[in-house]
């Protein structure tokens, strides 16, 4: 799959309904201790990979994302996020 430029994968996630979309980065092996959003949030993958579960799944899972993947999590679903050792850019829509 091509690699889409920020401008393209930003235009891409507002076309999916989301009014409120940026460009995020974090630093290799960076993580999120369980956490919920508000409202629905999407995260279209740039560059690196991330992993993610739902800690309060009854049988939680780790799933790891890379470049062009989507990752939607629903309002108010507690997640857990590790991300890969070369750091993660991402475009998100909340």
């Amino acid at each position: 799959m091509p690699t889409k430029s920020q401008s393209e994968a930003e235009t891409q996630v507002r076309s999916w309904g989301f009014s409120c979309v940026y460009t995020w980065a974090d630093r290799p092996n960076a993580y999120y201790s369980p956490h919920s959003h508000p409202g629905l949030t999407t995260h279209l993958i740039l560059a690196g990979e991330l992993t993610i579960t739902y800690p309060r799944d009854e049988k939680p899972e780790k799933k790891t994302y890379g470049v062009g993947e989507r990752i939607d999590v629903d309002a108010k679903r507690v997640h857990e996020v590790w991300v890969g050792k070369e750091g993660c850019t991402y475009v998100i829509g909340e």
